[in-house]
């Protein structure tokens, strides 16, 4: 029994934003319509359509970005009420699930009043005009539930799968390549593609055209795998009244966070990030999440939420507290081991005190990041937070400057002027040459003589705007033996690093 929302991505986005079931609304994505809802394709908004084009065939269109994200999360509630009813659901994808049918018959006394019972919990749980289709296997059950017509429910008798299906265009068939040939050797229909004979089909287009065939001829060998629910962690305490005294919302939670931890443990995992969110007697909102080097203990989520309390700006007494785990992991990989490990506990204890204290910005550790200039790899980020840019290595940066690294980065650069052995200043041509051997570079009133020096390295950054930026990068080494790391822009010469 597969269950199918129609129109689920433009569904999922209209309860996101509270619009009404009749509004025109089209979801884009790269700047094409791909998906829009009825009243929009009744103005002639179909899908592949450029944006522009779309809102000039309805100028009335509400555009919205397409979230895959949101279609998943939005399919939740339907998912847990239909798991209420049945279990062994099977989320084939976001607004398309399926069951077996063989015990919500028995139960509810027929096929047809299964099929019903769980299009009236999906509707009621926000699955509006479910569709059920209801046959042998999960290709020609989806099938049918797409062809239920002004019916909720189509049933499809057992072994009747082939000839339900014989009708039906081969562009049902997900693998454009094979359907593009059968195409052009006059199959339009997976009748006529079930025609041929299954030997022949597996020598011309193998195993994934094996399987097709099998499909078109109503033999669906796919395998029903139900979803394993998710475990619901959260903890959530609600005070009646609001409570305005720190040490009593802390405590209110003690008991509640133990529960918290012990969850998490009974499914063999830690949490090593949780999100705390405060809610006030006059709507107020405060959230955050928090880190932890290792992972939180009960007494850990209680400091959170009282350093938290005391921080928020929050103008009338707090009335819920919920902590969801934001990131969790495996328990085996957070044994201390016998001597223990990681990072001291009591350090981060206090540095999370102090933040609390003096504000989130407040307490900053170093990092680095992707960029191509020095500067823009030097990162300072909150404490307890995550760098916001992914790892150099995780990115080409074409320009960056390679290994080894220079041991001092100077912040600001310092101006210096690079000589000739003439004592006139050396700059780039046009192809990126220097115009004479670099002899010397001043740095104020001090003038230290070169004696090697490599390059240039063109940086160009941004060419295609209006804030781009070219520079050259040169290495020398004076007769101190100290090397440094020279910059030509716009603004003259830099001495941007020292090698030390």
């Amino acid at each position: 029994m597969v269950l199918w929302c129609p129109d689920w991505p433009v569904t999922a986005a209209v309860q996101a934003e509270n619009l009404g079931a009749d509004a025109a609304v089209a979801l884009i994505e790269k700047n094409l319509v791909f998906a829009s809802s009825a009243f929009a394709r009744a103005e002639g908004v179909t899908r592949g359509l450029r944006l522009r084009e779309a809102q000039a065939r309805c100028p009335e269109l509400i555009v919205l970005d397409y979230d895959p994200s949101l279609d998943n999360r939005a399919f939740e509630p339907v998912l847990a009420a239909i798991e209420q009813l049945t279990p062994g659901v099977q989320v084939l994808r976001p607004g398309v699930c399926a069951v077996r049918i063989r015990g919500a018959a028995r139960y509810y006394g027929g096929e047809k009043a299964a099929a019903l019972a769980l299009a009236g919990c999906a509707a009621d749980a926000g699955g509006r005009n479910a569709r059920v289709g209801v046959a042998d296997g999960i290709f020609t059950a989806d099938q049918a539930a797409r062809l239920t017509g002004r019916e909720r429910v189509r049933i499809v008798p057992a072994g009747e799968s082939e000839r339900f299906l014989a009708p039906l265009d081969i562009g049902l068939l997900d693998d454009p390549g094979i359907v593009t040939l059968l195409r052009r050797l006059g199959i339009r229909t997976l009748a006529g593609f079930a025609e041929l004979a299954a030997d022949d089909v597996r020598t011309r287009f193998g195993e994934p055209g094996a399987r097709l065939h099998s499909l078109a001829r109503g033999r669906d060998s796919w395998p029903l795998t139900p979803r394993t629910p998710p475990s619901d962690h959260d903890l959530v305490v609600s005070f009646e009244p609001a409570l305005d005294i720190v040490e009593q919302v802390a405590f209110g939670v003690r008991t509640a966070a133990e529960r918290f931890v012990d969850g998490l443990t009974a499914s063999k995992l830690v949490c090593t990030a949780i999100r705390v969110e405060l809610h006030s007697d006059s709507g107020e909102l405060s959230e955050r999440v928090w880190l932890h080097p290792r992972s939180f203990s009960p007494g850990d989520v209680v400091d959170r939420v009282r350093w938290q309390v005391s921080g928020a700006e929050l103008s009338s007494g707090v009335t819920r507290v919920r902590v969801s785990p934001e990131a969790v992991d495996a328990i085996g990989n957070h044994e201390s081991g016998l001597w223990g490990s990681g990072p001291d506990e009591r350090i981060h204890h206090a540095l999370s005190r102090v933040q609390s204290m003096l504000g989130h910005g407040a307490v900053l550790m170093p990092g680095v990041g992707g960029g191509r200039t020095l500067s823009d790899r030097q990162q300072l980020v909150a404490w307890g937070d995550r760098a916001v840019s992914a790892k150099p290595s995780e990115q080409p940066w074409p320009g960056s400057l390679p290994a080894p690294f220079p041991g001092t980065v100077f912040s600001p650069r310092h101006p210096v002027q690079v000589l000739d052995e003439r004592q006139e200043s050396v700059g780039v041509d046009d192809r990126g040459a220097l115009s004479a051997a670099p002899a010397r570079f001043a740095a104020g009133a001090k003038l230290l003589e070169l004696t090697a020096w490599a390059g240039p390295w063109p940086l160009d950054e941004r060419w295609w705007s209006s804030d781009a930026r070219k520079a050259w990068r040169v290495q020398a080494v004076d007769s101190t033996g100290c090397a440094w790391l020279l910059v030509l822009d716009g603004g003259g010469w830099w001495a941007e690093a020292r090698y030390d």
